[in-house]
C-alpha cells in the first residue's frame, strides 16, 4: 500500500469512527439533556446560570470543567441551555470552557506536560472564557442567534386527530421524538464537518505541522492555533499528538496553542454551530478560540 492509498483509508477510517461516534454522542447527550429538562424547571436553570451576577459566569466555567465534552458533543448541551432561556454570556462561557476544561484533558496535561503547564492551561482557559463570555454579552452578539434554535421541535404525532381511544405519549417517548427532530436538523451540519475534518486528518501529516510550527519560525504560535481549528481531534489523543509534534521538533508555546486551538474548537463544531448562531457569533467564536490559543502559547513562551 502507498502512502496515497494509506492516506485514503486514514481519512475514511477516521470519517467512520467520527460519524458512530459523533452521532452516539449527540443522541445521548440531547436525551440526557431533554431528561434534566423535564426535571428541573426552566426558571431554575435561568437563576443558576444568570449573566445579571458575576456568579452565573463562574457556574458556567466550572460546569464546563465538569463535563466531559469534546467541542462537537457540546452542541446539544447547549441547545438546551437556549431553550431554557439560560443567560446568553454564561451559556458563552460553557461554550467555550466545556472542551477545554473537561476532565479528560486535564488529567492528560498534567500527566504529559506537569503541574505547572496545567495550571497556566487551565488558567488561561478559565479566564478567558468568562471575560469572553461577558465581553460577548455586553456587546450584543445575543441578537445573532438564530430564532429557531430558542424553539422545541414540533412533535408530529397524530394529537387529537387520533381519537379519544389513542393512548397518550409518554414523557419519554417525547424526549426522544424531540431528541432524533434536532438530529436530523443538524445531520447534514455533522457529516459535512466530519467529512471534511476527515480529509484533514487523513492527509495532513505530523511532520508539516512540526514543520511549520517548529520553535525556529517567529509566527510558530499563530500557525499553530490556526491550524487547530480545522481539526477534529478526540480529547484522548489531542495531548499524545502534540506530545509526538514536540518530539517532532514543535516548540511547546506552539504545542499549547495546538491543543487550544484543536480541541477548543473544530471544524465539524462550527459546522454544527452555523444551525444556532448567525454568521457574526460563529466568527466571534473563532476569534476568542484562536485569541486564547495564541495567548496562552506566548505566555507558556514568556514564564518557561
Amino acid at each position: 500500500m502507498n502512502i496515497t492509498q494509506q492516506m485514503v483509508m486514514d481519512a475514511l477510517g477516521m470519517f467512520a469512527f467520527l460519524a458512530v461516534e459523533l452521532t452516539l454522542l449527540f443522541l445521548l447527550i440531547s436525551y440526557g439533556v431533554g431528561v434534566l429538562q423535564s426535571y428541573i424547571p426552566p426558571a431554575k436553570i435561568q437563576h443558576i446560570l444568570s449573566s445579571k451576577n458575576g456568579k452565573g459566569y463562574v457556574v458556567a466555567a466550572l460546569l464546563g470543567a465538569i463535563t466531559p465534552f469534546c467541542s462537537c458533543s457540546t452542541i446539544p448541551f447547549l441547545k438546551g441551555l437556549l431553550r431554557a432561556q439560560a443567560g446568553f454570556g454564561t451559556m458563552m462561557v460553557f461554550l467555550f470552557a466545556s472542551p477545554l476544561l473537561n476532565p479528560i484533558i486535564i488529567g492528560l496535561f498534567a500527566v504529559t506536560f506537569g503541574l505547572h503547564v496545567t495550571l497556566l492551561y487551565f488558567t488561561v482557559a478559565m479566564g478567558v472564557s468568562v471575560v469572553a463570555g461577558f465581553a460577548l454579552e455586553k456587546l450584543g452578539f445575543e441578537r445573532y442567534v438564530r430564532m429557531e434554535a430558542y424553539a422545541e421541535p414540533e412533535s408530529k404525532g397524530c394529537g387529537s386527530s387520533c381519537g379519544a381511544s389513542a393512548k397518550p405519549e409518554s414523557k419519554w417517548r417525547k424526549i426522544w421524538r424531540s431528541t432524533w427532530k434536532d438530529f436530523i436538523q443538524v445531520l447534514p451540519y455533522l457529516l459535512g464537518g466530519i467529512a471534511i475534518g476527515a480529509l484533514i486528518y487523513g492527509f495532513m501529516p505530523t511532520e508539516f505541522v512540526a514543520k511549520v510550527a517548529s520553535e525556529d519560525n517567529p509566527f510558530a504560535i499563530p500557525v499553530a492555533a490556526v491550524i487547530g481549528i480545522p481539526l477534529y481531534i478526540r480529547a484522548e489523543a489531542v495531548i499524545p499528538l502534540s506530545a509526538a509534534l514536540a518530539a517532532k521538533g514543535m516548540g511547546l508555546g506552539a504545542v499549547m496553542a495546538l491543543i487550544i486551538g484543536s480541541a477548543g474548537a473544530s471544524l465539524t463544531e462550527v459546522i454544527l454551530l452555523k444551525s444556532i448562531f448567525k454568521n457574526h457569533l460563529i466568527g466571534a467564536f473563532l476569534v476568542v478560540i484562536i485569541t486564547m490559543a495564541i495567548s496562552a502559547g506566548l505566555l507558556y513562551q514568556w514564564l518557561f
